[in-house]
């Protein structure tokens, strides 16, 4: 191949391309003038990092805690009468949420699940004082609503002797049940330098507390659950990612390869992330979450690289190995300064949108929306859309997280920023969808605290199933509200399933009255386990088993044959199936749908290799070379 060809072949894959004019409606509007205007009390111009949505004053109402760098940790309240929101962390020593604020901590990730079974969800903070990377001179802190105010665990007797408290460089932070009892672990992605500063997991011991006086005696247990690597931790997130129900853990890292825990039942975890095609060790990973974008069931994981190809990783129908495959477009994998990755139904249209948050670095750089349409028999469409007045191109993003604050069924954009120049948050509302449906669902755990990790499958009419796990940790920095927020378009939901981290679950058939409103589903008795009294419609390709949970229609297996005679071989798929001609090709290929060429592709650490055999030419292969990323040289922050 001449060198001509090799650098047009180069150029097509690698270099940026501005994104042409979008046709869309613009998404975002922004509301920050009327919502959160800038001032000294509730949006100073500071330097931001992670956001986490949790109810931090036990109202009922989700509220949402923004990481401070240079001034005062945010608890950002709506206040319903005046539609706007306030800061509740207030400079006032007698307030409870006042130790929230600590002004000594250069905090960056933030996370909050409950660790102790009370039902009150704890909040952790990740301070990275005076240090990119192994030691810290300042404490990450652990708040818990006792004695009336927040107060710090980690600065308690017990926990000091313990030598717990992590005074480490890291990043994010990620609450996991890893052994489905309800109380949670803080899983903390520390930047190491050489044989300082591992992976950690700080969880209770409950031999040595004692709940009753208000004593939490923590640990920490990343050596005995395997997870404490030594690398560059940038993004985690927690969820039943190739378990059906266990917490798993994938964390995206910088000069080192990606770690995916797979849960192993008894709190331990095994990183299979070679054998499933995620290790990207030539990145540098960032913002970082889970949705199901092809409805098949199956958790696809969606992450930023710091100026290098972003993926779109859809794991694969095989159960018997856990495989993923890059699907990211050219626009959606265009290289770019990326922190938070948030993947939400913004306009409630029943397709899930993907929103990059990028800070100006070494000029502007805006952020960026995609929406990925699910498509019968095919990987899903990728197609950018308008972000708004959300582009901020010369904003300093560091985080975001979303939340429904005024109740009407939208979801809200708060986005952080900092590092490189204080500026004030920003507030953005959707501006499309305001007729489609919608449905929110928080399942609980036994102790009643939100149930981070849970997966949330919703079942409807036309689409199929829609699932969603309860957010431990995500964006990049950040955790996102503790809700599965459902879009439903004109679509009608039937029946809902939940599953806990310890393998319970329950279904329920939906009214049509629960439609257009906020689902609680509190942690199943045991009665409540069983085969439901009503008859769950499930949907087409779906049917209620034995246990009353749809499962999917083998359509295969019907008689008279589904297929025709010029496509007599039936295959099934989740909810579906397909047809195809009786072709067979050599081991390693498979039939395309309408069988009229045999294709094949392998993806693997390192350069992957997308090949098919053409029809004219029975022994011909013809094979494109796609280097698996690149490096480039630029600071990459301490963000």
């Amino acid at each position: 191949m001449s060198r001509c060809v090799m650098m047009s072949l180069w150029v097509c894959i690698f270099l940026p391309v501005l994104s042409a004019a979008q046709r869309s409606e613009p998404m975002f509007s922004a509301v920050t003038e009327t919502m959160l205007p800038p001032d000294y009390d509730n949006n100073p111009t500071q330097l931001n990092y992670g956001v986490a949505v949790t109810d931090v004053d036990n109202d009922g109402d989700l509220e949402m805690f923004v990481a401070g760098y240079n001034g005062p940790n945010l608890v950002l309240k709506y206040d319903k009468q005046r539609k706007r929101l306030v800061n509740i962390a207030v400079d006032n020593r007698s307030s409870p949420f006042y130790a929230l604020r600590d002004r000594q901590g250069n905090a960056i990730g933030v996370t909050a699940c409950d660790i102790d079974g009370d039902g009150r969800e704890e909040i952790y903070v990740l301070n990275t004082n005076n240090a990119f990377s192994g030691r810290a001179t300042y404490s990450d802190k652990l708040f818990k609503f006792r004695n009336g105010r927040f107060e710090d665990l980690l600065n308690d007797d017990i926990n000091e002797h313990r030598d717990v408290a992590n005074r480490l460089a890291g990043r994010s932070v990620a609450c996991v049940d890893r052994k489905g009892t309800g109380r949670y672990a803080i899983y903390i992605a520390n930047y190491a330098s050489g044989n300082v500063a591992p992976h950690a997991l700080i969880e209770m011991d409950e031999a040595a507390s004692d709940l009753s006086r208000g004593i939490i005696a923590l640990s920490n247990v990343a050596e005995q659950a395997g997870v404490n690597k030594f690398t560059g931790g940038r993004g985690v997130v927690v969820g039943p990612i190739v378990s059906q129900y266990l917490s798993d853990v994938f964390c995206d890292n910088e000069y080192g390869p990606n770690f995916l825990f797979v849960n192993n039942g008894d709190g331990t975890f095994t990183d299979v992330a070679q054998q499933a095609g995620v290790e990207d060790p030539m990145q540098h990973g960032r913002g970082v979450t889970l949705a199901d974008f092809n409805r098949d069931g199956k958790m696809d994981i969606v992450y930023g690289n710091w100026n290098g190809p972003h993926r779109l990783y859809l794991q694969l129908g095989n159960n018997r190995k856990h495989r993923f495959k890059d699907i990211a477009s050219q626009k959606f994998s265009m290289p770019s300064p990326v922190r938070t990755v948030i993947a939400a139904d913004f306009d409630n249209d029943n397709e899930l949108e993907v929103f990059f948050n990028n800070i100006a670095y070494r000029g502007s750089s805006s952020n960026r929306l995609f929406r990925v349409t699910r498509r019968e028999h095919g990987d899903p469409q990728i197609e950018e859309l308008n972000v708004g007045e959300a582009a901020e191109p010369e904003g300093r993003g560091t985080g975001a997280a979303v939340t429904d604050f005024d109740g009407d069924g939208r979801l809200d954009l708060l986005v952080s920023h900092g590092e490189s120049a204080a500026q004030p948050l920003s507030i953005y509302r959707v501006n499309q969808g305001s007729t489609n449906s919608w449905l929110r669902v928080i399942p609980r755990t036994q102790y009643g605290a939100y149930a981070r990790g849970a997966k949330v499958v919703v079942y409807t009419k036309r689409s199929g199933p829609h699932t969603r796990i309860i957010d431990g940790g995500s964006g990049y920095l950040c955790e996102m509200e503790p809700v599965a927020h459902f879009g439903l378009g004109k679509d009608i939901a039937t029946n809902v399933e939940v599953y806990w981290p310890d393998g319970k679950s329950i279904a329920r058939p939906l009214e049509p009255s629960e439609i257009n409103s906020v689902l609680e589903i509190p942690y199943p008795r045991e009665e409540e386990e069983g085969t439901p009294e009503i008859e769950i419609e499930c949907g087409q390709g779906f049917a209620m088993n034995e246990n009353g949970r749809c499962t999917d229609k083998d359509e295969c297996t019907q008689f008279p044959s589904v297929c025709p005679t010029d496509r007599p071989v039936c295959t099934n798929t989740y909810g579906s199936h397909k047809c195809r001609a009786n072709k067979r090709c050599n081991q390693g290929f498979e039939p395309n749908d309408d069988g009229s060429a045999c294709v094949g592709e392998w993806a693997y650490p390192g350069p992957r290799y997308v090949c098919a055999v053409l029809p004219s030419l029975v022994n011909a292969m013809s094979c494109l070379t796609i280097k698996s990323g690149y490096t480039a040289l630029t600071d990459l922050g301490l963000g």
